[in-house]
This record gives structure tokens, C-alpha cells and sequence, in this order.
């Protein structure tokens, strides 16, 4: 470090420094580190000390405090004249300019007051980030009705959750509210019993009989596909108390002495303060994995459907636990089935954007009072792989106890899950969407009637599992006993493929359903079968974005080679950048587009999400 201009002293020993000149020298390596800018920062943040090493003789006792109080100019001269692979005299000069900023000490005492309200040197200098709302629900359905997907959406939501929405969009969106109260009404009349029984028994009530008489008189013989227009004149013309009424009435008895009830969201109340969310901090994780899962959900724009959703429940500020919840089922084996591994609650702390520890009795609650949005993101993920399934693929399905037991649906190519349903009637909707492509129904605790209910539907299916009696299935001529619907051929291709089929689904249910809880205490396994499709469909998109042109892309092998990828997490006003070592792992995800930035995440405030190597 140079002064060619001499520094002048005031009569109180104040040294002043009008032109500083300082030279990095980089010796050995090929390159300036990972983060090049960050020398700016690490030059200007030395200044001080170096500065006072330099004038030690002419300050007496202790000396002063040393800081910038000048404008501040920093210049870089890229390249050396003569070096290797440069251009005699190197690049052009550039300028950094630093305007001094007037510091505010916080108070040691007040929350976060020691360290973590520290804010970097480099973003103090940044603008202020405009405010970020969470997209409401009757964004997502007006997104999902111009995609022309919102009916195929509404037909996957139980009425519990319809209901709920509708109850979120009377007075914000009434078109959009119109359309779920058609849904209900749709779903009621077509529940309609006949006027009489088969033996002369007294009629029973009709469906009619759950509508509002001035609805009733609006509906009558009005075809389903009208519907719509018709309850969105109803709900113009009705007051909110009537219309909420007919909302939380419409899948039951008409009850005109109904009162408001507390929402889908009532129960424990989730409160989280504000020193629980990390805004200024670094933190090391011993895994990057569920980071890597943000990229993959954001393509199919599942991430962007997480905040709407809750907003609909009015839970959008706890998305942070949905995030938790996601993290877990990637990160360690959950031992006796509750038992968290050593870093990992620090890791699903870190990916939600919280400090830890994430209570498991918090997870539980959010659970509880989520329910009725998850049916949206699942069938958001569900309509995504459908989009992209090939009906000459097979699809799998295997039945699992865990999470309330039910069946799983599974792409059989690349193991992207589809869906999760108590029966195989709940499944029959996602294979109509895939193109009614070919079953591999895999060895498992399958609900009874599965058998009959897939070849009553016309499902061509072929299983290893023995058939019940009055299983309307034909054994085949084969080396191992199996199964086919009745009057369907399968092709002998698939009873080959079967047992390597069933082998990786297996693998992946006892990796990601038996092995792994997400939220132990929760009192069923709602938000558990959501989390898991969602993991398991970021792994599977990581597969085989990697590794499906050298061997078969397998979503545990994602498991197995990411589970040990660290990462320094550093959390700033407007992002949060994650920082893996570089190397094999980091060059592949790198060329795989898997580090790419992720804007706008839900549980992180809105802040994008990017990736670095170092």
C-alpha cells in the first residue's frame, strides 16, 4: 500500500488520507475465487487496519478509530501486460465507486440486535427491494382457467376443499367463485337419487331439495355447462351472508339458520415472530438436496402454486413449514419413526428461511389447518406429469400402509409420481388425463377391490399380486404367475419390464414413505403424501435431467450422490445464495440447468434463490 500524497494532521492528531492506492497480488491458482467481486468488499473492509498498521508511529497511545468518511474509489486493472493469454498492457481500467453511508448501531438488546441484523457492506449500498404480497388463490385459478386446465383441476378437489376457495373468493372474484359454486351444485345434482325405489319405496329427498329455493327455481334444467353464468347472476345479485351460507351448505341439506363457522383454517393458532425468519445470516448445512428441489418444482410451476394456495386458507405466512415438511422427506432416515439425524432439523430450518429448531408440534398444527389446500397442489403436480406422460409408457401403481395407506400412480420411465389416492377410483382420472396408457400394478397392501374397480373401468393391467375371488382377471402363459384384465392383451414387453418395475418402485417407497417422516405428529397423513409427491418429483426431474442418456434415471440415486452435498446458505435482503464446493457434482448440475435462479419463493419472502460454486 502507497500514500504519495502526505497526509495532513489537525491540531486533535487526526490523520487525514486524500489518495490511497492498494495492490492485490494473486499468487498461484487460475483464478480470482469463486466470487471476484468480492475482493471489492474484502479490499475496503481491510482499509481500516491496514491504515492504521501503516501510520502506527504517528498515533499515539491506542490511536484513533479509523473510517471512510470520503467518497471512495476503487480501481480494477484486469489482465497483466505480458501474462499467459493476454493482451499486451491487459484490459481496460474500471471504476467502482463507493459513497460513504451513514452507519446506525443497533442496540445490542433489541431483538437480533447482536449479529443478525449485521447487514453486509455490499448491500447497504442496494436499493430497498419493493414489497412482495403473495399471489392470492383467484390468481391461480384464473392462471389454471386460461390454461384450460381449472375444470380438470376442480374435478381432482374433494368438496371440503372447493368449499373452502369458494369461501376465499366471494367479493374478490366472483367469476372464478361462480365456477367452484358450479362445481358444488354440478356435484349435487348429479348425486340426485332416483324419485323413487326399485320395490315402491318412499322417495327420498332429491338433490334439489340441498339448494336454496331462489337457486333451486335458477338451476332448474339448466344444462351443467351453463351453469356457471347462471351462479355467477346468483352470487351478483345475492348478499354475502346468503351466499356464504349456500357455500358451506351446498354439498348437504339446505340449512337457513346456518351460521358462520370457523374456517378450514380454525384451530391452534400458528404464531411466528419475526427474529424466527433469517433476513442477514450465513449458515453452513451438511446438504444441499432440498435446495436442488426448487428449480425442478418451479418448472412445472408448483412452486408459484404453493403461496396461492395457502393465501386461499389464509396460511400463505406459514409457508415456511410447508417448506420444512418438503425438506425433511429428502433429508436423513427418520429413525423409530420420529427420531431426527444429527443437521438435519438445522438443513429444513435453512431451506425454509427460518433459524431452527422447527417445532414438530408446529408442524403438526400447520398440518391440521392445511388440509384443504393440499388437494390443489397435488393436483397441480398431477395435471404437470400428465401433460408430459407418453401413452405408449406404462404407468405403475403399488399400494403402501404408511400416511393413511391408498395407492401411488408412478411414470414407470423416469419414476415421476402422479398421484396418491385411498382407492383406485380416485386414480382413474389421472390415467384418462395420461392417454389410458398400460398398468404395472406392483406387489403391495393393495385396498380390497382393487382388481375389480381397474377392470370395471376398461384399465389394461397386468400384476404379479394374486387376485381375489370374482376377480374379473385371465391368468397368462408365463414363466411367473400373472394377470391381466379380462379381454384385454397385454404386450409380453411389459411382463419382461415388470419385475424391474416393482423392484425401483419398491426401493422408492421405502426411501421416501417408510424411511422418511416429514411430519410425525400430524393426525393423518395429508400433508405427508403432499410433501412426498413433491420431493419425489423433484428428485425423479433431477435423475433424469442428469442421467437418462447414460443409465436409468432413478430418483434415489439423487438420494445417494446429493446427500452429502454442503452448502453455505447466505440470506440477504432481496436473495438468498446458496454456495456448493465445486466440483464433478457441481459441474453436472451446472450443464444440467439445475443451478439456475429461482425467483420469487413463496416461504423465503419472495426472494429469488440462487446458486453459486466455491
Amino acid at each position: 500500500m502507497s500514500a504519495p500524497t502526505a497526509p495532513t494532521a489537525d491540531e486533535t492528531g487526526d490523520i487525514t488520507v486524500h489518495r490511497c492506492t492498494v495492490t492485490v497480488v494473486r499468487r498461484g491458482g487460475w483464478s480470482w475465487g469463486p466470487e471476484p467481486r468480492d475482493l471489492i468488499r474484502q479490499v475496503v473492509d481491510a482499509l481500516p487496519a491496514l491504515l492504521e498498521d501503516h501510520f502506527a508511529e504517528r498515533l499515539s497511545a491506542d490511536g484513533p478509530d479509523v473510517e471512510i468518511t470520503e467518497p471512495l474509489t476503487v480501481t480494477i486493472r484486469p489482465g497483466r501486460p505480458g501474462g499467459t493469454g493476454r493482451p499486451a498492457g491487459g484490459g481496460p481500467p474500471v471504476e467502482v465507486h463507493f459513497a460513504p453511508v451513514p452507519v446506525v448501531e443497533l442496540p445490542v438488546d433489541a431483538p437480533g440486535g447482536d449479529s443478525a441484523g449485521a447487514v453486509p457492506f455490499e448491500e447497504s449500498f442496494a436499493k430497498a427491494p419493493d414489497p412482495w404480497t403473495v399471489p392470492s388463490a383467484a390468481a391461480l385459478f384464473a392462471e389454471l382457467a386460461e390454461r384450460g386446465e381449472l375444470d380438470a383441476l376442480l374435478a381432482l378437489v374433494p368438496d371440503e376443499s372447493v368449499r373452502a376457495y369458494l369461501l376465499a373468493l366471494l367479493g374478490v372474484d366472483d367469476t372464478a367463485a361462480a365456477r367452484l359454486l358450479a362445481e358444488l351444485v354440478g356435484r349435487a345434482l348429479a348425486a340426485a337419487p332416483p324419485p323413487a325405489g326399485p320395490r315402491g319405496e318412499a322417495a327420498r329427498p332429491g338433490a334439489a331439495e340441498a339448494l336454496p329455493e331462489r337457486l333451486r327455481a335458477a338451476v332448474a334444467g339448466v344444462d351443467a355447462a351453463d351453469l356457471p353464468r347462471v351462479l355467477a347472476g346468483f352470487l351478483a345479485s345475492a348478499d354475502r351472508e346468503e351466499a356464504v351460507r349456500l357455500a358451506r351448505s351446498s354439498a348437504g341439506p339446505y340449512d337457513r339458520a346456518a351460521e358462520e363457522r370457523p374456517g378450514a383454517a380454525s384451530g391452534t393458532a400458528l404464531v411466528r415472530t419475526p427474529d424466527e425468519v433469517r433476513t442477514h445470516d450465513e449458515v453452513r448445512v451438511r446438504s444441499a438436496l432440498p435446495f436442488l428441489l426448487a428449480g425442478p418444482l418451479a418448472r412445472i410451476g408448483y412452486l408459484d402454486a404453493i403461496g396461492p394456495a395457502l393465501a386461499g386458507v389464509e396460511l400463505a405466512e406459514e409457508a415456511p413449514l410447508f417448506a420444512a415438511a418438503l425438506a425433511y422427506n429428502v433429508l436423513g432416515v427418520t429413525a423409530r419413526g420420529w427420531r431426527r439425524a444429527d443437521g438435519d432439523g438445522e438443513a429444513a430450518a435453512a431451506f425454509a428461511g427460518l433459524h431452527p429448531p422447527v417445532a414438530e408440534e408446529r408442524l403438526a398444527a400447520f398440518a391440521r389447518q392445511a388440509r384443504p389446500a393440499l388437494p390443489v397442489l397435488d393436483g397441480v403436480l398431477a395435471l404437470s406429469v400428465c401433460r408430459g406422460h407418453d401413452p405408449a409408457d406404462p404407468l405403475l401403481i403399488t399400494g403402501t400402509a404408511q400416511a393413511d395407506g391408498g395407492l401411488l400412480l408412478v411414470d414407470a420411465q423416469g419414476m415421476f409420481p402422479i398421484a396418491w389416492a385411498a382407492e383406485a377410483a380416485g386414480l382413474l382420472p389421472h390415467w384418462q388425463a395420461c392417454g389410458r396408457p398400460s398398468v404395472l400394478l406392483c406387489d403391495g397392501p393393495l385396498p380390497p377391490g382393487t382388481l375389480r374397480e381397474l377392470a370395471s373401468a376398461g384399465v389394461p393391467f397386468l400384476t404379479g399380486v394374486r387376485p381375489l375371488r370374482r376377480d374379473p382377471v385371465t391368468r397368462l402363459p408365463w414363466r411367473t404367475p400373472l394377470w391381466t384384465a379380462a379381454g384385454t392383451t397385454p404386450d409380453t414387453r411389459l411382463a419382461a419390464a415388470l419385475p424391474a418395475h416393482a423392484e425401483r418402485l419398491a426401493d422408492l417407497v421405502t426411501a421416501l414413505v417408510t424411511e422418511r417422516r416429514a411430519v410425525p405428529l400430524a393426525p393423518d397423513g395429508g400433508l405427508e403424501r403432499t410433501v412426498t409427491l413433491a420431493a419425489a418429483l423433484g428428485l425423479s426431474t433431477i435423475a433424469w435431467t442428469l442421467w437418462r442418456d447414460r443409465e436409468t434415471p432413478d430418483p434415489l440415486l439423487v438420494l445417494s450422490r446429493f446427500a452429502d452435498l454442503e452448502a453455505t446458505v447466505r440470506y440477504e435482503t432481496a436473495a438468498v445464495r446458496v454456495r456448493v464446493p465445486m466440483g464433478r457434482r457441481h459441474a453436472d448440475l451446472l450443464r444440467g440447468g439445475l443451478l439456475a435462479d429461482v425467483p420469487d419463493v413463496v416461504w423465503l419472502g419472495g426472494r429469488t434463490l440462487t446458486f453459486s460454486a466455491g
